[in-house]
């Protein structure tokens, strides 16, 4: 069966842009168009899509908003945000959302489709950019602070856990494929959250975007 793909976007001939790169791929229809992100979330419980791929400024309702009521309504959409910000504060504001793609507007023409397929499998998918960006920025912030980076105090099986759980596998996912307890990754990942200062799944994802954990 084909991805149905709903796109979001309040210039037409961006919408009419990704509809011809997407139509270009076999197996990936797009099923409806939204010229802001009150008709997105409308659209999107009604025809059900796979993927919504919606640009971070919409009227209305902004592509953040937009998001979270569109996974709220179904957990299993996978959501690629369309943006121009590369900084954390917007990456983890779309992550929170509930979003598992980010993508820089400037690359979607060479990266639209790989990240709409890895959404659709519920596989977080970064622009390749996003993650240079933040791993220079983390280091300059390390340097001024004179700080050491904590992910080499992981445990080899704390990296796996993390890697698992950025790739947007749950608890219990990782378990079976560690082949270990639910109660064992939860005190692995109680441990990592502790020692690379995380509190959450979002902010586990960004670091490893950052450390290109993921891509």
């Amino acid at each position: 069966m084909s991805l149905r793909i709903l796109l979001a976007d309040d210039h037409g001939v961006v919408r009419k842009g990704l509809r011809f790169i997407i139509e270009r791929q076999p197996g990936m229809e797009v099923v409806g168009e939204a010229g802001d992100g009150r008709e997105a979330v409308k659209l999107a419980q009604e025809l059900n899509p796979d993927v919504v791929v919606i640009d971070i400024a919409m009227p209305m309702l902004n592509g953040i908003e937009a998001t979270a009521q569109m996974v709220k309504q179904n957990a299993k959409l996978g959501v690629v945000i369309l943006s121009m910000h590369s900084d954390e504060d917007y990456l983890l504001s779309a992550l929170n959302a509930g979003a598992k793609g980010y993508l820089l507007k400037d690359s979607a023409d060479t990266d639209l489709i790989r990240a709409i397929q890895a959404v659709s499998n519920g596989t977080p998918f970064f622009s390749p950019e996003i993650a240079k960006t933040m791993l220079e920025d983390y280091m300059r912030f390390l340097q001024q602070r004179n700080l050491q980076d904590s992910y080499d105090v992981l445990t080899d099986r704390e990296k796996e856990v993390l890697q698992l759980l950025a790739e947007g596998k749950s608890n219990k996912e990782v378990a079976s494929i560690l082949n270990v307890s639910i109660y064992t990754i939860d005190t692995h990942r109680t441990h990592l959250m502790q020692k690379l200062n995380l509190h959450n799944t979002a902010e586990i994802v960004l670091y490893a975007v950052r450390k290109k954990i993921i891509s």
